[in-house]
């Protein structure tokens, strides 16, 4: 088991990126600084995407020059090609994240290429990164299943891994993308991305379609992984996975460390109030479980 552990909140992209409805980009420089001020270190802000793909980041310098930032606070943002890259940098994110399919057929359907292309689409884009002195991280997505060919290879997984290693990311989300990892599958699946990157460069990005989430932190944390990601409120989804709901809820996430005695440097009750704030403006109750706990305790 680690020592320590980090969370990364993705509310602010992953989860609000597959909303039906735009979140102004007022609401969503106050949920990023509402995230920095209960403590989180990390946190993923948007996307520099196409907005005749993903509407609701069109709005990615807006939200980012709008922000107070936080010197003790990693900003992140996802960027999809040199184009997205050079948005970006405008910017000043800390990092940026590329992203690449373990299942050729969801990097047919994503991104309308091979795994290999795809990745050898983002050298220029990391090695700019990287020259410019931005931290580059990489994204696997399906790497336990995939809505389109199902259950997904641990030799995928290393394959993909291998590739982004190749190219100088520096660290890597092994990420359930649609929820249907199951403990065991999910250690394999990092056991493959193991053989590329340290324990120290990988992190646990586990929707919570089929309640599996929590679980396979736990399972992540036996391996050694310390770094997980989560969504406030268990917002999210993925826009080209249909059925996928959100992110494990950062609440419930904190909740579970904080009571395996791990410091997150997270208020629990500071981030409830978070996630009720961003449901509200979605019309709509937190999908926490422990969130919904507490809020019922406090009004008893």
């Amino acid at each position: 088991m680690p020592h320590k552990v980090r969370v990364l909140d993705v509310s602010a992209r992953d989860g609000l990126q597959n909303e039906p409805q735009l979140v102004s980009a007022a609401v969503k420089i106050e949920l990023v600084q509402k995230l920095a001020a209960v403590g989180l270190q990390e946190i993923e802000v948007t996307s520099y995407v196409s907005p005749k793909w993903i509407p609701q980041m069109a709005d990615n310098h807006e939200v980012m020059s709008g922000l107070r930032r936080d010197k003790n606070v990693k900003y992140s943002v996802l960027v999809p090609n040199m184009k997205g890259f050079e948005a970006a940098i405008l910017d000043r994110p800390d990092e940026i994240v590329v992203f690449g399919a373990a299942s050729e057929a969801f990097s047919q359907k994503n991104i309308n290429c091979s795994i290999a292309h795809s990745v050898e689409r983002f050298e220029p884009v990391v090695q700019a990164a990287l020259a410019a002195g931005i931290s580059v991280r990489g994204a696997m997505s399906c790497t336990v299943g995939c809505p389109y060919e199902g259950d997904v290879s641990p030799k995928q997984v290393g394959y993909l891994a291998g590739l982004l290693k190749q190219i100088g990311v520096q660290r890597v989300d092994v990420a359930d993308t649609i929820g249907v990892g199951t403990p065991l599958k999910v250690q394999r699946a990092i056991e493959a991305t193991l053989e590329h990157f340290a324990t120290d460069d990988i992190s646990g990005h586990f929707h919570d379609t089929y309640g599996q989430a929590l679980a396979n932190t736990l399972a992540s944390m036996e391996l050694g992984i310390w770094n997980f990601q989560s969504s406030v409120a268990g917002l999210g989804g993925c826009p080209y996975a249909k059925g996928a709901t959100g992110n494990v809820a950062s609440e419930d996430l904190i909740f579970m460390l904080h009571g395996m005695g791990f410091d997150t440097g997270v208020d629990l009750d500071a981030l409830v109030d978070v996630g009720v704030y961003i449901s509200e403006k979605l019309g709509r109750p937190t999908n926490s479980r422990v969130a919904k706990a507490i809020l019922n305790k406090r009004t008893q």
